[in-house]
C-alpha cells in the first residue's frame, strides 16, 4: 500500500493533527478500530503511527497500519519484553521493517522503573535497535524511565548516522530536554503535561522549539484534563493535549496544528499534498 498524502479537515481544527505514538493494536481499541478513527478525524486528528511494543505486536501494527489512509506503523520491542529480543526475533523484527507502511523503529529504550526486564538485557536491545534503525534509514522512538543518563549513554556511543530520534512520553525537566535538543533529537509529548501536578513537564514544553516538538496520545493509556476519567484514552482526545501545548507556546490553535503536523511529517518523512 502507497503512502498516501494528508489533506484538509473542517471539524475542529484547520489542518490535520498526528498522533505520533498510539497504540491502536491494543484493547479494547483494537476492537473497533473503524470506530476509533472515525471520531479522530471528526475530532480533528487525522493522522496515526501505531507502535509496535513486541514482535507479534509489531506484525498487527504493519498489518492494522496497511489496511487505513494516513495509517503508518513503528515496529520494535518494548524494553519491558527485552528478555524475549534473541537474535532471531531481532531478526525477524528487522524483516518486518522492510513494510512501506513502517516509519520508525520503537518503541525501544530503557525503563529502570518496572525493570521487567534485566537491565544489562535492556541495554543489548536497545542498542541492537539502534543499529537496525541506522541499516534501515529510519528514525527511532525512544522509551526512558527513570534511566535518563542510560539511556544518553547509548545513543551517545551507539547513535552516529541515526536519521532521527524522538523521546516520547517526555515528562522531564527542561533541563533534561535542552540536553535532547543539543544532540537534535525532537521530543513529543502525551496528555501528562496537561496533569495539575506535571508543571515540570509544562516548563519543559515551553522550552521546547516547534520544529522538535511533536504530540500523542500514547493510548490507551493517560487521558488528558479535562477528560482524565475517560478511559480508555484513544486519539480523539489528542486535541485537549494540543490545545494546552499551543497555549504554553503562545501560538493560535492554527498556528501549533499546522506547525506540530510539519514537525511530525519531515521527522518520519510523510507525504504531503503539496508535494505530490
Amino acid at each position: 500500500m502507497t503512502r498516501m498524502p494528508f489533506g484538509k479537515f473542517s471539524s475542529g481544527w484547520p489542518m490535520n493533527l498526528i498522533d505520533t505514538h498510539c497504540h491502536l493494536t491494543f484493547e479494547p481499541l483494537a476492537d473497533d478500530v473503524p470506530a476509533v478513527l472515525a471520531r479522530s478525524r471528526q475530532a480533528g486528528v487525522t493522522g496515526w503511527i501505531t507502535v509496535g511494543t513486541s514482535l507479534a505486536d509489531s506484525r498487527k501494527a504493519v498489518d492494522l497500519a496497511g489496511r487505513g489512509e494516513n495509517l503508518y506503523a513503528s515496529v520494535g520491542i518494548h524494553p519491558h519484553d527485552a528478555k524475549d529480543a534473541d537474535d532471531a526475533a531481532m531478526a525477524a523484527l528487522k524483516e518486518i521493517a522492510g513494510s512501506d507502511r513502517v516509519v520508525a523503529i520503537g518503541e525501544t529504550g530503557l525503563d529502570f522503573h518496572y525493570n521487567f526486564s534485566k537491565q544489562p538485557e535492556q541495554k543489548r536491545v536497545f542498542a541492537a535497535h539502534l543499529e537496525m534503525a541506522k541499516e534501515l534509514g529510519l528514525p527511532v522512538i525512544v522509551h526512558s524511565r527513570n534511566a535518563f543518563e542510560e539511556t544518553l549513554e547509548i545513543l551517545d556511543r551507539c547513535g552516529d548516522g541515526l536519521v532521527g530520534v524522538v523521546f516520547h512520553c517526555f515528562g522531564g525537566s527542561a533541563e533534561q530536554a535542552g540536553l535532547l535538543l543539543g544532540r537534535g533529537y525532537c521530543i513529543s509529548f502525551t496528555g501528562v503535561v496537561t496533569f495539575k501536578n506535571a508543571q515540570m513537564a509544562r516548563e519543559a514544553a515551553a522550552a521546547v522549539p516547534m520544529d522538535r516538538l511533536m504530540v500523542e496520545t500514547d493510548c490507551p493509556y493517560m487521558s488528558p484534563e479535562p477528560v482524565r476519567s475517560h478511559k480508555p484514552n484513544e486519539p480523539a482526545l489528542m486535541v485537549h493535549t494540543a490545545r494546552l501545548l499551543a497555549e504554553l507556546k503562545g501560538l493560535s490553535p492554527e498556528q501549533f496544528a499546522e506547525q506540530s503536523t510539519a514537525t511530525a511529517m519531515r521527522f518520519f518523512r510523510l507525504p504531503s499534498a503539496e508535494t505530490l
